[in-house]
């Protein structure tokens, strides 16, 4: 992970935003333990506080839990929850920015809808 100190996220959100994509792609699984606010400090050259934040936020989402004296684990349910707030808040937003520019360039629905079923077919010609 590479932070971008020259965004206007704060570093916390932008580590916790990394775990979420981290889960997302199972690179991290459900019940496995998550790297401690330490480790994340040492990887990232960070305050060990900022990671914490970063942690806690997931965990305030139930995304993250707690198990005593061992560290976070992802919880049985983090993939839902992490897609069902990142399609009610940043696809939602991105949508809402594509239209409103959309009405602004006078390009029609259905030139729009063109255009996002060009770009889904490029990125599966990528994949």
């Amino acid at each position: 992970m590479i932070l971008n100190s020259e965004s206007m996220k704060p570093i916390y959100v932008q580590i916790a935003e990394w775990l979420e994509t981290e889960i997302l792609g199972e690179s991290i699984k459900s019940d496995e333990k998550v790297y401690s606010q330490y480790q994340l400090a040492e990887m990232l050259n960070i305050n060990p506080a900022t990671a914490a934040k970063g942690l806690n936020i997931l965990a305030d989402e139930n995304i993250l839990y707690k198990k005593r004296g061992l560290g976070m684990f992802v919880s049985a349910e983090a993939k839902k929850i992490i897609a069902v707030k990142r399609r009610n808040q940043t696809l939602k937003s991105l949508v809402a920015e594509l239209v409103r520019e959309a009405e602004h360039l006078k390009v029609t629905e259905e030139e729009l809808i063109a255009m996002i079923q060009e770009a889904k077919r490029e990125l599966k010609g990528d994949s």
